[in-house]
């Protein structure tokens, strides 16, 4: 019996030793994204340049960092660029997004032609 409870004691710390021994990491970076999302859907916060500026940084720290964006950094960004009147930089984060992420594929292509005047 008691050798029981020793094992089943040194299994439950083994447990716990491991699972908080290694951090998987992430897939993509992230750097500050989830905040300047959120202000934008909330419509609170930093103005659309700013906006604009602080994606533009995430994504040269996510370079630097040898990752990549998450799945629709760059449909925001051109979200915003289309705010700022540059249809032309968004062009290019739409198409940016479609390449990295080819599941997005029908809804960039959407976006583009909407940008380009077409129909929905």
């Amino acid at each position: 019996m008691r050798i029981k409870t020793t094992l089943g004691g040194l299994l439950l710390a083994a447990l716990l030793a491991g699972g908080c021994a290694t951090r998987t990491p992430t897939l993509y970076y992230w750097g500050d994204y989830q905040p300047q999302l959120y202000a934008y859907l909330k419509n609170e916060g930093s103005s659309h340049p700013e906006q604009i500026l602080a994606l533009q940084k995430i994504i040269e720290e996510a370079k630097a960092a040898n990752k990549s964006v998450p799945p629709g950094f760059y449909a925001h960004l051109g979200l915003l660029q289309i705010n700022e009147g540059k249809p032309e930089l968004a062009r290019q984060a739409f198409e940016t997004e479609k390449t990295l992420f080819p599941e997005s594929a029908a809804y960039m292509d959407f976006l583009l032609r909407k940008l380009a005047g077409g129909k929905a």
